[in-house]
This record gives C-alpha cells, structure tokens and sequence, in this order.
C-alpha cells in the first residue's frame, strides 16, 4: 500500500499538471479572445459554454459527480473567458438576491458585478454603458410574470441575450427569535410572498406583512429590525448574520425563477433557441385569435403568453410572447411578417439559446 507522502506527492505533481494544463487553456482562449474581437463577435457565448459542459459531463467516468464536474468547469470557463475581457454585470437586488445567484451562475464569480437597487436600474446601466449585461426575473413558476421586468422592455432598445432557470428555495430568517407567534413584521419581496402564501397564513396569520425590493433587501431590513423575520434565500442568511428559523418554505417544491441576461449582442443561432416579441393589437372581436394563427400556420411552439396594460388607453394591451425557433428562420420571419399586418405595433425582444 502506497505511503501517505507517496501519494500526496502524486497529488503535488497533478495539481502542477492541471496547472499548466488551465494556463495552456487560458491562452488559447486569449487567441480566441482576439479573433472574436476582429469579428465583431460577442464574447459572451452561453450556447458554448452550455454544451462544453455538457459534453464533459457525458464523457465522466468518476469518482467525482456531475455536479462537481460543473462547477469545477464552469469556473475555469468563465475565468478563461474574463481573459479575453473582464465582463461586467449589472443585477438585481443587493448581494445575495437571486438575481446574484444567477449572475454568479451565468458568468461566474471572476466577473466584475455591480447591484442595482431597481430593475430600471439595470436597464439603464447596460444601456448607458456601464455594464456589458444585466440579470434580471422575469418569471417565477409558481407566482408569475415580474411585471416590471416585461414594461421596461416597453420601451428599452436592449435585447435579450440567454435566459437561466433557477431552482428556487425560501428559508424564513430572523434574529434571536424562538417563537414564531412572536414576530411582529414579515420582510420579503411580492414573489417570495406569493410563492409562501400558505405557510404564512399558516404560521405567521399575525405578522404585518412589509412588500420589499428584494428579498436580500427583506433579510438585510430584518437583521435592523427588532421583532422582525424575512423570507429569503440561504444566501442570504450567511450575508446578513441571520438564523434560518424555517427552511424551504415555498408552497410548491417544482419552485423556479426564470431570469433574462439583457445586453445589446445578438447571440447566433444554434439550432436549440426561442425568441420573444411583444405586440399590441387593434381592439375588435376575435382580434387575439388571429395574433395566434401565424404561431399555428408555421408550427411554432408557443411556451408563453401574457398581456399588461399599455398605459395609455383604458382596456388595451401590450402581449408579450415567448416561442421556440430564432428570429434567422425563414418560418419565424413568416410568420412575424404575418402578425405584423395585423397589429398596432410589434417589437422583436430577442432570440437566443433556450435554457436547460
């Protein structure tokens, strides 16, 4: 049986490969870096990277899991790709929100980040120039639409460039509480309320319900207020100094977030991609059923549909619309061609790489 120094010499030795190994890599991926500067092409590439992972994934043989696999490799992808430019990304909610656990997750923690108190806010940082990206929800599965994520596309020039599903989980946190009946103020945002409903009627009837920005915002506004609990993530418990007093609370375990990576790169086509539009519509019987019928005639997959108020004129409305396909395709021009003849306006929000 080999030594304990023996094979921690080994180790010692494997640990320099794999050294030389990611710094061969990162060179490449600098000349790679220069290419796509040349080209005009997007460093940013979650198509890529999505199936890099995946292809390593497949060819795993163990001992270590496929989700050790990702994260290991999902790591040196995006410290690879910072080479070739540091991004930086705007986000929604202060650290430790969801929106930074999919920006950490999309781009990795070698990127440069930056919080922004409102989704507006993120809007109009990448839109000025100060950030590459934004990260921002756009629906949860469980409690909708986030209705200011979908007006401000009403008038922002930006696109959409991937979309990332999130798992996730609410834990109810507070500080030196012991007794649920105890609390006097529940800290959390409108979704993660929604998406608790029955376990707050159940176990805090009495609380006075306080609607925040986000939820790290909740658990930073709880951690300051005596007699005060939040509904946030684990994450955020860990930032904040808090006690989890609950765990995963969420009504429904299939609980997921959808967010959008916003920007001004239009991503290539990859075969495996959805595309969003909003439009608004001539107010006439039967009006929507026809807006329908081109998604029907030229067999796209429609996985969303949802209306807001144009905020201009009583009872009209602006749809927003998600289908499978890339704006590239000779059907979806078709069928666009066809719904643009019989609308107010309609707007291309992007198409780009579907996620997993």
């Amino acid at each position: 049986m080999s030594s304990l120094k023996h094979l921690r010499t080994q180790v010692d030795r494997l640990d320099q490969s794999l050294l030389d190994l990611l710094n061969q890599r990162g060179k490449l991926v600098q000349h790679i870096g220069a290419l796509k500067q040349k080209s005009g092409q997007s460093i940013f590439v979650p198509d890529r990277e999505r199936l890099l992972l995946a292809g390593l994934k497949t060819k795993n043989r163990g001992p270590l899991s496929n989700d050790a696999i990702e994260a290991l490799f999902s790591e040196v992808i995006h410290a690879c790709r910072n080479l070739q430019k540091t991004l930086t990304v705007s986000y929604f909610g202060p650290e430790a929100s969801f929106s930074h656990a999919a920006a950490l997750k999309c781009f990795g923690k070698s990127s440069a980040f930056s919080s922004a108190r409102t989704i507006s806010e993120v809007f109009a940082e990448v839109g000025k120039g100060r950030a590459d990206f934004g990260v921002v929800p756009i629906e949860n599965s469980t409690g909708g639409g986030v209705y200011h994520t979908l007006d401000m596309f009403v008038e922002s020039p930006l696109s959409i460039c991937a979309e990332l599903e999130l798992p996730v989980h609410h834990f109810l946190l507070g500080k030196s509480i012991k007794d649920l009946e105890k609390v006097d103020t529940l800290f959390s945002h409108y979704q993660a309320l929604a998406q608790c409903r029955n376990w707050i009627d159940t176990h805090l009837p009495k609380a006075r319900v306080v609607e925040s920005t986000s939820t790290a915002e909740a658990a930073k506004l709880a951690s300051k207020t005596r007699g005060a609990v939040a509904i946030a993530s684990e994450l955020a418990a860990e930032q904040y100094g808090l006690a989890i007093l609950a765990a995963r609370i969420e009504d429904t375990a299939q609980n997921y977030t959808r967010f959008l990576v916003i920007g001004t790169a239009e991503p290539q086509p990859t075969g495996h991609d959805k595309t969003s539009i909003m439009f608004s519509i001539k107010d006439h019987p039967g009006a929507l059923f026809e807006m329908l019928v081109p998604f029907k005639k030229f067999k796209l997959n429609l996985t969303k549909i949802e209306s807001r108020p144009t905020r201009q004129k009583a009872w009209e409305y602006i749809f927003f619309v998600d289908f499978h396909g890339h704006r590239s395709e000779p059907r979806v021009q078709k069928a666009l061609a066809q719904l643009e003849r019989s609308c107010i306006f309609l707007k291309i929000l992007g198409s780009y790489p579907r996620s997993e």
